[in-house]
C-alpha cells in the first residue's frame, strides 16, 4: 500500500500499473491515475490495520487513510484495500465494501421506511422486516 501511495505522490504510473493484479489492469486508464495524483495535494497515508499480508501469506487487507487536498479543500480516502500475490509480487486487487453501521432505536420497531438496523443499508421493509 505504501508503494502504490508513494506512485501517487510521486507520480509513477508505470507502478501504479504494475502494482495492479491482472484483473485490475484490464479497468486502469493511465489518464485517470494522471489526472487524479496531479490534481491532489498528498499530506499523508495511515496504515489504520492489517490482516495477513505476511511472507506466508497470498492474500491481505490493508485498511488505510489517505489525506489530499483537492479543488482548495481537504480530503480524506478510507479504504479496506485487498492485495494477493501474482508470480510472487503483492498486487492490489480491488477493496472491500464497508458493512453498514448498525442503526439502533429507542423505540420498539423501526418504520417500514425506516433504515434497517442490521445495517445493511436499505429499508426496513425490504431486509429484516420483509418476513416480519
Amino acid at each position: 500500500m505504501r508503494s502504490r501511495y508513494s506512485a501517487y505522490v510521486k507520480r509513477d504510473y508505470d507502478h501504479l500499473e504494475k502494482s495492479l493484479c491482472a484483473d485490475q489492469r484490464v479497468d486502469y486508464s493511465r489518464e485517470e491515475a494522471q489526472r487524479w495524483a496531479e490534481s491532489a495535494e498528498w499530506k499523508g497515508l495511515t496504515i489504520l490495520r492489517t490482516v495477513e499480508g505476511q511472507e506466508s501469506d497470498d492474500k491481505g487487507l490493508v485498511e488505510f487513510s489517505a489525506k489530499y487536498h483537492m479543488n482548495g479543500q481537504d480530503h480524506e480516502h478510507l479504504e479496506m484495500a485487498l492485495f494477493g500475490r501474482e508470480e510472487g509480487r503483492w498486487v492490489y486487487a480491488g477493496q472491500m465494501d464497508p458493512k453498514g453501521k448498525t442503526v439502533r432505536y429507542e423505540q420498539p420497531k423501526p418504520g417500514r421506511n425506516d433504515p434497517c438496523p442490521c445495517g445493511s443499508g436499505k429499508k426496513y421493509k425490504k431486509c429484516c422486516g420483509a418476513n416480519a
